[in-house]
């Protein structure tokens, strides 16, 4: 039989785990995060390259290793989707980036894929963000991204 002061901490303990759980699903929603998603591994995935599926679809096929990312510069229309594929060659790197909330590691054997949408023109830098040498700091690509009869 629980005493009047157990039954309270379990209701309080209870009332706090419901209430950060809420707290979790509502932010993750407002925030529109995306979980990176893991891709079974395979060679082709390991040449870089950018497939334009359709007039507002691409395929970015990003390789890291030290200490740049391949393709570099990443040019797309104004309103594209683009689904990023993610290998490193050497080490792990990080893949970052900012405006477009996106944050992804480059493993060595492994391949993570996200899916960005470009609605806003401009130059959207790309960093590592996982230490990975002495070259480490100049790894960085960028997607640029202007109105079609810009390009």
């Amino acid at each position: 039989m629980l005493d009047k002061f157990e039954g309270k901490a379990i209701g309080m303990t209870a009332i706090v785990i419901m209430l950060f759980l809420f707290s979790l699903l509502y932010v993750t929603g407002k925030q529109k995060t995306d979980v990176v998603e893991c891709v079974p591994y395979d060679k082709a995935y390991t040449t870089p390259r950018i497939n334009q599926i359709d007039d507002k679809t691409y395929q970015v096929f990003a390789v890291a290793k030290m200490w740049n990312f391949e393709p570099s510069q990443i040019y797309i229309p104004v309103g594209s989707e683009v689904d990023f594929y993610l290998t490193s060659t050497d080490v792990v790197h990080g893949f970052n980036i900012a405006e477009k909330n996106v944050n992804m590691m480059a493993v060595y054997g492994g391949i993570n894929k996200t899916t960005v949408k470009f609605t806003e023109p401009g130059v959207y830098k790309i960093t590592c963000h996982e230490y990975c040498g002495i070259g480490h700091q100049n790894m960085q690509a960028e997607v640029i991204v202007n109105y079609p009869d810009q390009q």
